[in-house]
């Protein structure tokens, strides 16, 4: 069983009309995965910034699609929640970061893509990967490949 954890990309796709080939496209894909007994989950720091740009946009049906992705109980989805845990574990990568001349963002920013390695992390899990188009930044902490590249 892999556990596969979506990065804003495929979540932001996945909030698309069903009519959009991409977004279908990923959502077929989310399906597959789970249909083959993989976990799929939501981290709190994807959704936020999700759904941060679609209530900037007034985009209210899509916000909707959102909420059917990661609902607790019912969503397809598992919601993996920021813990002080992975705050103490993004503030060692953060420094790791730039201690190693890696830094994903600017030094005065909170870095989300060291939140979402940390929440990746945090699931010690060892068929974990982190499904993104963002790969150059993410895997040099932690498993991470094109959305489209993780097979069911």
């Amino acid at each position: 069983m892999k556990v596969v954890v979506l990065d804003t990309s495929p979540l932001w796709l996945l909030t698309r009309s069903p009519h959009d080939p991409a977004g279908a496209a990923c959502r077929r894909w989310v399906s597959d995965l789970l249909t083959a007994g993989h976990r799929v989950v939501v981290p709190e720091v994807a959704d936020y910034e999700v759904l941060r740009e679609l209530l900037r946009r007034g985009a209210a049906t899509r916000v909707t699609r959102l909420d059917l992705w990661t609902a607790r109980r019912t969503g397809p989805c598992g919601y993996l929640r920021i813990t002080r845990w992975v705050m103490r574990r993004v503030a060692a990568l953060w420094a790791l970061a730039r201690q190693t001349g890696q830094p994903t963002a600017g030094d005065d920013t909170i870095d989300a893509d060291m939140i979402l390695v940390a929440q990746a992390e945090s699931l010690n899990h060892p068929n974990t990967v982190i499904a993104t188009t963002n790969v150059g930044h993410l895997s040099r902490f932690f498993p991470a490949d094109l959305w489209s590249n993780v097979t069911p």
